[in-house]
């Protein structure tokens, strides 16, 4: 079951281990297999989330979601999306960026570079948000009790989030974009860029959950009707509906799931730049990365159960957290992408070790 479910994103990731090496050598393995964990671990509770939705659909939209949405979702969010970003920030057409990033890379970097401060802080205010958001809802598992447990009672306040996001960016704007780094070692203020792309990225976010929100209240809406369908028929002695939703319910719910796995591409995205600014190597880990989310959904969908894992959702927050911070930082400073990789990779495997052994606990009744 397990080699079945997984055997394409097996595949994927020897193809794509082995193009980075023919592309960069040894060093680009590296990078690609990094930025693979931090799609996985960035996207883990979306594939919980996802599993938790596409149990509902039919068998039809569940093979349209993973059919059709794996085409966007790999192909639109991983490959065109980092594209967009590098082409939009360095005011080249995606053809010019692609071109460049295949045939002068010197000069790509140098763009690339140059263009990395309104970059940064356009992700750097999108991942914080996503970060505050989480670490400000009053969850039922806490996994560091001491610190999530204070910071529930202060995201009571309304607007906290927002209010720290845009103080975090004016501290950046004139800390970090007054002597923003650019190719050679040079420095030059931008912090009028910085600002404004922090306050796009902020925005981005808002529409996003927006989008979300709106399709969430739909699908609850449509589930809400047919559970009373479903009361009326067994009141008047009719056969009832099938439990698995299909037409005008389903559609919405894919569109909802869209929007959520485009929103996560986003966080995935945007922190691989703290990584590496070569669109290749992005899309080859961020690839590889999608492919395992995706073949983890379909594995908890057939399993009918959810993964017990309940850390491993808090853990890619605060590696969200940290990147949010490190992007702002190298707005200015470099930071070697071995140890930006790394922060997240350390963040996950202690929330993992940390759900193992709730689980045993609670197995041994400890």
């Amino acid at each position: 079951m397990l080699l079945k479910t997984f055997r394409w994103a097996f595949v994927v990731t020897a193809l794509g281990l082995a193009a980075g090496v023919l592309y960069d050598g040894w060093t680009a393995l590296g990078v690609v297999a990094i930025l693979s964990v931090l799609e996985i671990s960035l996207s883990f509770d979306n594939a919980v989330i996802n599993a938790g939705i596409l149990k509902k659909m039919n068998a039809f939209w569940q093979r349209i979601f993973l059919t059709v949405g794996i085409v966007i979702a790999v192909f639109g969010m991983r490959l065109v999306f980092p594209v967009v970003i590098v082409a939009i920030s360095a005011r080249l057409s995606p053809w010019n960026a692609v071109h460049l990033a295949l045939t002068d890379k010197d000069r790509y970097q140098e763009l690339v570079t140059d263009a990395h401060p309104s970059i940064a802080a356009f992700g750097g205010m999108f991942l914080m948000m996503i970060f505050l958001d989480f670490v400000f809802e009053d969850r039922e598992i806490k996994w560091l009790q001491w610190l999530e447990r204070p910071l529930a009672k202060l995201g009571r306040v309304d607007m906290l989030s927002v209010c720290i996001a845009l103080i975090a960016l004016l501290v950046s704007a004139t800390v970090f974009g007054a002597h923003a780094h650019q190719h050679g070692g040079t420095h030059a203020d931008k912090a009028e860029t910085v600002l404004l792309a922090g306050v796009a990225g902020l925005i981005t976010y808002m529409v996003v959950g927006g989008l979300s929100g709106f399709f969430e209240q739909r699908l609850e809406d449509e589930e809400e009707r047919e559970q009373e369908a479903e009361e009326e028929a067994e009141r008047s002695g009719r056969s009832g509906s099938p439990v698995k939703l299909a037409g005008k319910a389903a559609f919405f719910m894919f569109l909802y799931l869209e929007v959520l796995d485009a929103s996560f591409s986003f966080d995935g995205v945007i922190g691989a730049f703290a990584i590496t600014n070569d669109i290749v190597l992005m899309a080859l880990g961020l690839g590889i990365g999608a492919m395992y989310v995706r073949s983890l959904t379909v594995y908890l969908v057939r399993q009918g159960t959810l993964d017990d894992y309940v850390y491993l959702e808090h853990g890619a927050h605060y590696a969200i957290g940290a990147l949010s911070v490190i992007l702002l930082v190298t707005i200015q400073y470099e930071i070697n992408e071995i140890i930006t990789g790394l922060v997240g990779v350390v963040l996950i495997g202690a929330s993992f070790w940390s759900s193992v052994r709730r689980n045993r606990a609670l197995r041994t009744g400890s």
